[in-house]
């Protein structure tokens, strides 16, 4: 006698900075949790118990973030897609999302559709490296603006306030680029394959961190599949 069949589950989330919108294929059911720690463990709760096939997470400027490693750790399928790839999807299937949920929805049938490949855990040196490099990247946006307000400011003591900010993100950006070090040093694996990356002509330290938190596989992975 054959055992019957496990029944297939797809699930999409709708990520946002607040909330995290929930459509589950093929029930149609939907439902959300607020986006922290209380409610992504509730999310983490509800999905260990319907063990989907595929969870499809938006990519939401790392707000996806906890969601996605949350789940992952648990064990189950996720994989983390461009916004647009799902969109353009809903646009070739006639469903066009006007809302979190009706995203959350597009989402679930890219899923079902598509399938894309899950994601593997990143281990916690690379997220380590890869916060640090968010991070980083924030400053400096703040640094360019604070720079272009410089530029444009009549006002003396404007200025002077906005020439105070700005020493204050550069010191920032240093401390940064110094717990970088910190984190490289503290692991052998980092050091080696830093070390090969800027043997290459034209990679510096900034963009060899930046390929390490990126893409860990470097290295292992053809260049097909980079």
């Amino acid at each position: 006698m054959r055992e019957p069949q496990a029944k297939c589950c797809y699930v999409g989330v709708d990520v946002s900075k607040k909330r995290l919108d929930v459509a589950f294929r093929p029930a149609g059911r939907c439902c959300w949790f607020p986006n922290e720690l209380g409610g992504i463990d509730e999310l983490v709760r509800l999905l260990a118990d319907e063990q989907p096939t595929l969870v499809v997470l938006e990519a939401s400027g790392g707000y996806e973030r906890p969601a996605a490693t949350a789940l992952a750790a648990r064990g189950l399928a996720v994989a983390v897609v461009n916004p647009r790839q799902a969109r353009d999807f809903a646009k070739a299937t006639g469903r066009l999302a006007k809302t979190d949920l009706l995203d959350a929805q597009s989402f679930a049938r890219f899923a079902e559709a598509v399938r894309p490949q899950p994601r593997v855990l990143p281990d916690e040196e690379t997220l380590l490296l890869g916060e640090i490099l968010d991070r980083r990247r924030q400053l400096i946006g703040m640094l360019v603006a604070e720079n272009n307000r410089l530029s444009a400011s009549a006002c003396e003591p404007g200025r002077r306030r906005i020439r105070t900010h700005v020493r204050w993100l550069e010191k920032e950006i240093s401390c940064t680029d110094g717990e970088l070090e910190e984190a490289i040093e503290r692991s052998p694996t980092w050091r080696e394959n830093e070390a090969l990356l800027r043997s290459v002509p034209g990679v510096g330290p900034v963009l060899a961190r930046t390929l390490l938190a990126e893409l860990p596989k470097l290295g292992i992975l053809s260049h097909k599949r980079l």
